[in-house]
């Protein structure tokens, strides 16, 4: 049996982002009888930690430094490593490439100074120009776990006026910059009607939440992160959300969607995402104005609004990424 490797850490301050994206690859390989064992630090998370134990995913506490690493490697049989970390220092890469095994690493933009066989850059207009590589750029291949591929629908989703709309607010597994009662209070700042699920990543957070008034028509359900949350998008009007890993999911929903940044290394992604036309703009966190109330109002109470970009979203993603990647990492790992 083939066997992988993947090597990528989540944590309060560091979401589960990365995490996300490689529990998507890992499903694909799986599905293909390969084994795939998980070097991570999960920072304490019970909802990473579930992601892996539900899935009956092993998990290996993460080596230390690069001798460690290809020990790791070498003890678990692993016949290829992906890396997504943003500061996982290079020499570990460096270290498993030297026992000629391949390594695919999954980059946002910089390579941070990774050694890889094969780049992903799922990242929207995203471009590897590296010579010597197989450079896997765009969306295209972003990485999509089963749950939200299966809830696909089969065209775009048309919307209608008939009813209130079904919202959806959420900021990843951990929301470690606050963002979900900022959001509840946009939305009620609208004054018109809405029925909101909003994720809290925590006590503290749902507490904060359950104090945001809601105004004549509004209604706000305050629940802690789950596993269902894709069965809540493919039945919502709207979602509200960071620019991030998460956004390739809705869009491959064709969820309308209004985005916010929420750290720097989300700015590129929220503008080619907002100028491309497959999601609205709220600005960023923290100073949202009259400007972001006024494009949440439109989305709320425009059907035809929520309707052109749902087409738009559902014809951006079509969820076969995490194929095209494994098809490379296999084709890789059959080379050597």
């Amino acid at each position: 049996m083939t066997i992988v490797g993947i090597r990528c850490d989540a944590g309060p301050r560091t979401g589960v982002g990365h995490l996300v994206r490689c529990v998507a690859l890992a499903e694909e390989l799986v599905a293909r009888d390969v084994g795939v064992r998980f070097l991570a630090d999960l920072g304490g998370v019970g909802w990473a930690e579930a992601q892996l134990t539900q899935r009956g995913l092993p998990w290996h506490p993460p080596p230390f430094d690069p001798v460690g690493l290809v020990a790791a490697v070498e003890r678990l049989e692993l016949d290829a490593l992906v890396i997504d970390s943003y500061t996982l220092p290079p020499l570990h890469s460096v270290a498993v490439r030297k026992t000629g095994r391949p390594v695919l690493a999954i980059v946002d933009g910089a390579f941070r100074g990774q050694s890889a066989d094969i780049y992903v850059d799922q990242n929207l207009d995203s471009v590897i120009t590296a010579e010597g590589v197989v450079g896997l750029a765009g969306i295209d291949y972003a990485l999509l776990r089963g749950s939200v591929r299966q809830l696909r629908p089969l065209s775009a989703p048309v919307h209608s006026s008939v009813r209130t709309p079904k919202v959806v607010a959420f900021f990843g597994g951990t929301d470690a910059y606050r963002a979900a009662p900022q959001a509840a209070a946009l939305l009620a700042a609208t004054g018109v009607p809405f029925d909101a699920t909003i994720i809290g990543a925590n006590e503290e957070l749902r507490a904060e939440l359950s104090a945001v008034p809601a105004g004549p028509g509004q209604r706000f359900e305050i629940i802690p992160p789950t596993d269902d949350l894709p069965k809540l998008l493919a039945g919502a009007d709207l979602a509200v959300s960071a620019s991030g890993t998460s956004t390739w999911e809705l869009l491959c929903l064709g969820l309308p969607s209004a985005l916010v940044w929420v750290v720097d290394n989300q700015i590129l992604g929220y503008d080619r995402t907002i100028a491309r036309g497959f999601a609205a703009g709220l600005g960023q966190l923290g100073h949202f104005d009259q400007d972001s109330v006024a494009t949440l109002r439109a989305l709320l109470t425009g059907a035809e609004a929520r309707t052109a970009l749902a087409a738009r979203a559902w014809a951006a993603v079509d969820g076969r990424g995490v194929e095209r990647v494994a098809d490379a990492l296999l084709a890789a790992v059959t080379a050597g």
